[in-house]
């Protein structure tokens, strides 16, 4: 397992990112199967929802967030690590919702001790969860332009190298809006888009898989 960046060949899945971003994966989500196979497993489990902590399973959540972030730690190069500030994307739950997620704040914490990790960028309302919500109900750029806020006292020192971490990529809605505030916010700084995983849709005709 290595990084593979979103290149030319595959960018016209993700109609939301630029010919200039720059992004990168490590797996690939099947869309629309479920638990089927190990990263939509794992994608599911980081995706349990807090409000189910007393359900059976829940406890898979947590082994796959160490998980995530064992890989992480493998592939992203450390001299990178030295110098980025890790900005997870906000959960689409605001703070004070019952359902608010951190996975993505300790996946960035869990990479190796004394990182520079920054919730600098804030949702103040909640949103739609991407993964649940149908066609037409996901929540576009400018939504969510709408809803996320720069945290300034997490924005000194202003970042030299931004990593923005998120779980999956599908269309790039919430990569597109966290470039577009921070890159506002710190003009000329580097960008990139870091993902567990990004969004796939086998061919239901073809007779193997993709």
């Amino acid at each position: 397992m290595s990084f593979t960046r979103i290149d030319e060949l595959i960018r016209s899945d993700h109609t939301a990112l630029n010919e200039d971003d720059t992004c990168i994966f490590l797996r690939e989500y099947k869309a629309n199967a479920g638990y089927e196979g190990e990263t939509n497993s794992l994608i599911w489990n980081l995706k349990k929802k807090p409000s189910e902590s007393h359900r059976p399973g829940y406890h898979h959540k947590e082994r796959c967030i160490q998980q995530v972030s064992s890989e992480f730690a493998r592939h992203l190069r450390s001299e990178w690590l030295d110098v980025a500030t890790l900005i997870p994307v906000p959960g689409s739950k605001a703070a004070d919702h019952p359902d608010h997620d951190d996975r993505m704040v300790r996946i960035c914490n869990g990479i190796r001790a004394n990182l520079d990790v920054r919730s600098i960028v804030t949702q103040t309302t909640s949103t739609n969860a991407s993964h649940v919500a149908g066609e037409g109900q996901r929540p576009s750029v400018e939504e969510l332009l709408a809803v996320y806020r720069i945290n300034e006292a997490l924005a000194d020192p202003p970042p030299t190298n931004i990593g923005i971490f998120d779980d999956v990529l599908t269309v790039g809605r919430h990569y597109r809006a966290m470039h577009t505030i921070l890159s506002q916010r710190f003009p000329d700084v580097p960008i990139t888009g870091i993902f567990i995983a990004r969004t796939i849709h086998p061919d239901p005709s073809s007779p193997f898989d993709d």
